[in-house]
C-alpha cells in the first residue's frame, strides 16, 4: 500500500508541476502559497495576459433566444429525435411566453416521447386553457394515451376530435390505429 500511495504523490506533484506551466505567473512557489501568504507580490501579475479577450458572464439581452428562437430550437431537436433538448427549449418557450399554444403542444408531445406523461398530462391540460378542446389537442392527446397502451381511452378522445374535424386525416388514421389494437386485444382473449 505504501508503494501505491508513493506513486499517487509523486503523480499528483508531477500534474501540479505540469499545471503551473498554464498560470500567467512566472513564479513556480506561487502554486504552493495561498492568495493571503502572497501579499502585495501577486498584486504585480497580470490579472490577464491580454491573449483572450475577457468576456462577459450575462450575455447582453439582445443576445438571449426570444421564444420564436426557442420554438424553432425545440421543433428543430423533436424532428431530429432529441427529445430531451426539444424538451428543453420548448419549455424556455413557454416560460418566455406562457400563452403560446404552439410551444405547449411541443413540450406535451416531447414528454409523451421521453414517456413522462403526467408532465404530458399538465401540458395539454395547459394548451386547453389556451385554446380549448380542439381538434389538434385532442387528437395529441389521444395519440399520447395510445403511447400509454389505454387504447380505450385513446379511443374515445380520438373520437372526440374526429367530431369536431371530421376531414382530419392524422385523426382518421390515430383511429385506424386504436381500433387496429383494440381488436387485436379482443381476438387473443
Amino acid at each position: 500500500m505504501g508503494a501505491r500511495a508513493t506513486r499517487v504523490l509523486l503523480a499528483t506533484a508531477a500534474c501540479l508541476l505540469w499545471l503551473n506551466g498554464c498560470e500567467s505567473s512566472t513564479r513556480l512557489g506561487d502554486l504552493f502559497q495561498s492568495k493571503a501568504d502572497t501579499g502585495a507580490a501577486a498584486q504585480d501579475d497580470p490579472i490577464a495576459t491580454g491573449s483572450v479577450r475577457p468576456t462577459p458572464r450575462d450575455p447582453p439581452a439582445a443576445a438571449k433566444a426570444s421564444p420564436d428562437d426557442e420554438l424553432s430550437l425545440g421543433k428543430k431537436y423533436f424532428q431530429a429525435g432529441n427529445f430531451g433538448l426539444a424538451e428543453r427549449h420548448f419549455r424556455r418557450a413557454v416560460e418566455l411566453h406562457p400563452r403560446d399554444l404552439e410551444s405547449w403542444m411541443g413540450l406535451a408531445a416531447a414528454y409523451d416521447r421521453q414517456r413522462r406523461f403526467d408532465l404530458a398530462d399538465r401540458a395539454y391540460d395547459q394548451a386547453t386553457k389556451i385554446a380549448g378542446p380542439t381538434a389538434e389537442i385532442l387528437n395529441n392527446r389521444g395519440y399520447s394515451y395510445m403511447l400509454r397502451g389505454d387504447a380505450r381511452r385513446a379511443r374515445e378522445t380520438l373520437l372526440e376530435a374526429q367530431a369536431r374535424d371530421p376531414g382530419n386525416t392524422y385523426i382518421k388514421n390515430n383511429l385506424e390505429t386504436v381500433e387496429a389494437s383494440l381488436r387485436k386485444s379482443k381476438a387473443t382473449q
